[in-house]
């Protein structure tokens, strides 16, 4: 793998991949007040924030699901709204819809809670199909279509969507092309002992979420979005994300493997991986770091091998061995 350039290395942009480290290690300090000893996951979703991605958390109820996209909305200072899901939610409670005004005779648009800065999605997997797909055109295209007119969402927009992965009664599966539109896939998992006997010591009087306050303005984080754009891609690094995504679907417990969109998300994650080390390129551990989170969700295991409980992580780990590392 050759040298990046000189004005990848030592210009302008090095001084701005040091601020969104800078940015970006204060706001995961603040949000780890909340969500202890998950430092991983808060990075995480902090890079797919910054990379202008959405996320899916999955995971079983009570280890801080909820808590994490409202700790990371309050750290950025976004507007943040919460949608529960129920079998009965419609579309149109989600996106809004036109009510007629008798005054005006006019049908007035009312705006449905999509339109925030941070959507958390609670328990997706409760509401039906239809209701499910109302957020496609919003989380790919960043709009509203209602009664043929077009709404532009605000931004930033970010959608933290949750869903159980152990209690299948009264849901409906999310479809591989929702799947598709989320950049990442997290898990929380159960804290050890230590760190839950801290969460138990934070919360004995109030709740630590009380204390975040906002460590940036909406203009700065447009700012650090647009920077991540600019991180330098080796040209055998864009290759090797596609050697990655291509053994997916040759591979041999593989049914369908990720798509050409799965191999964007592991370029935006991998840019924004590095602006958050500091880095105005990125490395192969940058891809390396991110291509579970990224591509798992989009690959769909033969049936034989969920029958093994064979895991998508472990053929992303294998994949990662086999695939040839530029040099």
């Amino acid at each position: 793998m050759s040298t990046p350039p000189v004005s990848a290395l030592g210009s302008p942009k090095a001084a701005s991949s040091s601020l969104i480290t800078d940015k970006m290690r204060l706001i995961a300090d603040s949000v780890e007040t909340v969500i202890v000893g998950k430092r991983s996951v808060v990075e995480m979703a902090l890079i797919a924030f910054i990379c202008g991605g959405h996320v899916l958390i999955e995971d079983i109820p009570g280890v801080g699901k909820t808590m994490l996209a409202k700790s990371i909305a309050r750290a950025l200072g976004c507007v943040f709204k919460r949608v529960q899901f129920t079998p009965d939610l419609l579309p149109s409670d989600i996106t809004g819809s036109s009510i007629f005004n008798q005054q005006t005779t006019q049908f007035e648009f009312r705006e449905g809670p999509i339109f925030a800065n941070i959507v958390l999605a609670d328990e997706i997997n409760r509401a039906t199909p239809k209701t499910q797909s109302a957020l496609l055109e919003c989380m790919e295209e960043r709009q509203v279509t209602v009664d043929g007119i077009t709404y532009v969402l605000p931004q930033p927009f970010f959608v933290v969507a949750t869903e159980n992965n152990v209690e299948a009664h009264g849901t409906h599966p999310l479809p591989e092309a929702q799947m598709d539109r989320f950049l990442m896939r997290l898990s929380m998992g159960y804290p050890d002992r230590a760190e839950e006997a801290r969460i138990l010591a934070n919360h004995t009087n109030k709740s630590p979420i009380d204390e975040i306050k906002p460590l940036v303005s909406r203009e700065e984080l447009l700012d650090l979005q647009s920077e991540v754009r600019g991180i330098y891609v080796e040209p055998t690094l864009r290759e090797y994300i596609v050697d990655i995504s291509a053994a997916t679907r040759v591979h041999r417990h593989v049914l369908l493997g990720a798509s050409p969109r799965g191999s964007l998300a592991v370029l935006h994650a991998a840019q924004a991986c590095a602006a958050v080390s500091g880095r105005t390129y990125i490395l192969p551990d940058d891809i390396k770091k991110v291509a579970s989170a990224v591509l798992c969700h989009r690959m769909i295991l033969r049936p034989e091998m969920r029958l093994r409980q064979e895991s998508a992580e472990a053929v992303i780990l294998e994949i990662l061995d086999d695939v040839r590392v530029p040099v």
